[in-house]
């Protein structure tokens, strides 16, 4: 069952752990993938110094200030897109990076690079990285600011199984160094 604003619309640390488990699904032509979400940071409004919204209001960061559900995807490096999910209400510019994914339908592995993946039980390929899941995924700048709860090219449904708070790590965020004391935050969560 795909997701409803209200899962959203919470505080991030809490959307962060609990998407873990959940299925990003995307539709690329007529095939239909669905991949297991094994990977979150948490990014946390303007007084957070590594979310793009602690510059304020730009063209680049409008979606993070409006409803939540909303894609925010955006390049790094000039070569990588990263996806993220937009949460909280609206003004209040937060989200969710989807770090990693394990696609368990709709991609074979004969159709992945093999750098993109790492070995998983055989019915799940690993896609590390928020850019190489984009990558794999054909999510682009295309995908920015659409309304996950409508949209039939990417969405978010719920897991199969219910994910115990024991089986949830936490971690620093990745690349956040320039942050302050906000690089320290155990914002990072995986299984």
């Amino acid at each position: 069952m795909r997701l409803k604003r209200k899962f959203f619309n919470r505080n991030t640390v809490l959307v962060a752990q609990e998407l873990l488990g959940k299925f990003l699904v995307r539709r690329i032509g007529n095939k239909l993938v669905k991949a297991k979400i094994t990977e979150t940071e948490a990014y946390c409004g303007t007084r957070d110094l590594a979310c793009h919204a602690s510059k304020g209001l730009t063209e680049r960061t409008k979606v993070m200030f409006g409803s939540a559900g909303f894609s925010y995807v955006y390049m790094v490096y000039g070569m990588y897109h990263c996806l993220n999910i937009v949460t909280e209400k609206e003004g209040n510019p937060a989200a969710v990076l989807i770090r990693s994914v394990g696609v368990v339908d709709g991609l074979p592995r004969s159709e992945l690079p093999i750098l993109s993946f790492a070995a998983q039980p055989q019915s799940e390929v690993l896609l590390r990285g928020p850019g190489i899941l984009c990558r794999e995924l054909k999510i682009d700048r295309k995908l920015n600011a659409v309304d996950l709860i409508k949209s039939n090219l990417l969405w978010i449904e719920d897991g199969e199984i219910k994910i115990k708070k024991s089986q949830i790590k936490k971690g620093k965020r990745i690349g956040v160094g320039y942050a302050g004391k906000w690089k320290d935050k155990l914002w990072r969560f995986y299984l």
